[in-house]
């Protein structure tokens, strides 16, 4: 074992939205999704084995035993099944950006996590296995293991092992940007593994969903191999519209958004009726993402910084996959 690694792995936003689990324990999902990643919102993550610890020490954001800490556990204890190894761990992650605020934290944060157990007890497993471990800490953390655009499959099998994903094309083959406004950094009320568990258990219209998803896929993956801004853009802001309805459709509904996330997608579709290359994507959360070329950052970003609500502006390219950054701070 080498001991201790470090790790940095990046966010992702889906274009083709992930939303609702075939199996809990496994995050198995219910849908495949395509996603970017963002060079600009990371995670770092230590992860030191310490063969005389009695039990795992992790430390989220600077805070000891804070939440996703039995997440961070269980996958520990995972390591330690494939290994062989029973040495507990001291975990150390932090992100640079907002924490449970609908930016995709948790995928940045087990993709770090799995890369850095990896190198830690001295694996080697290779980034398909990584991106499988990966989505059991978090469903949408197997797409941050790629950069670039990158496709995460639904899978058949009960155990999980074809519920991976997969890079469909490298960031620099078309670099797009993303801004980002966010406008409420606070954790959000209703977690995303609770609110797809609610909509999939109580929405009329889940199968509805689920049963459309290939479509959009494959309009998606024509558009990213042609890079067809236009096409890209109509089923990008489908999907996340139909996810926020989908997920306002449960009982009680989910209803992420707040004033200035209407706003920005009001704006971003006057932006691209005017001509500028710039659609919108929003998670489970407020936060608005508008994905444009490099020319569009500008304009984009003032448009989006003068809406009421906005407390900051992000500006983002397309980012790498996760990487080892050494075995120390």
């Amino acid at each position: 074992m080498t001991n201790a690694a470090v790790a940095v792995a990046h966010a992702n936003f889906a274009l083709i939205k992930y939303w609702g689990k075939r199996d809990i324990a496994l995050n198995l999902p219910d849908v495949g999704s395509i996603s970017i990643t963002l060079e600009a919102l990371s995670s770092e993550t230590r992860v030191e084995l310490l063969p005389g610890l009695e039990a795992d020490q992790v430390v989220l954001d600077g805070q000891s035993d804070g939440p996703g800490t039995a997440r961070v556990i269980a996958m520990l204890e995972r390591f330690r099944q494939i290994s062989g190894s029973r040495a507990h761990a001291r975990v150390d992650s932090r992100n640079n950006f907002p924490t449970g605020a609908g930016l995709a934290s948790s995928a940045s944060g087990f993709a770090a996590l799995v890369t850095a157990c990896d190198r830690a007890w001295s694996l080697g497993l290779d980034k398909t296995r990584l991106s499988e471990l990966a989505r059991i800490g978090s469903g949408s953390a197997a797409r941050s293991i790629f950069g670039g655009f990158v496709e995460m499959h639904r899978g058949h099998r009960a155990d999980g092992r074809d519920s991976i994903a997969e890079p469909l094309l490298e960031a620099s083959a078309w670099p797009l940007h993303t801004v980002i406004a966010i406008s409420d950094r606070a954790r959000k009320a209703i977690g995303s593994t609770e609110g797809m568990q609610r909509t999939a258990e109580t929405s009329p219209f889940y199968r509805s969903w689920v049963e459309n998803q290939p479509a959009d896929l494959e309009r998606a993956r024509q558009a990213i191999a042609g890079r067809d801004f236009d096409a890209l853009a109509d089923v990008s802001e489908a999907s996340a519209l139909a996810m926020h309805g989908l997920a306002m459709s449960a009982r009680p509904g989910l209803l992420y958004f707040n004033a200035t996330t209407i706003e920005c997608l009001h704006r971003i579709r006057a932006l691209r009726a005017s001509g500028l290359p710039v659609f919108f994507t929003v998670d489970a959360g407020p936060q608005v993402k508008a994905i444009c070329t490099a020319d569009a950052v500008d304009p984009v970003a003032d448009a989006l910084g003068q809406v009421p609500g906005v407390q900051q502006i992000v500006r983002s390219g397309l980012g790498p996959g996760a990487w080892l950054a050494g075995s120390g701070r």
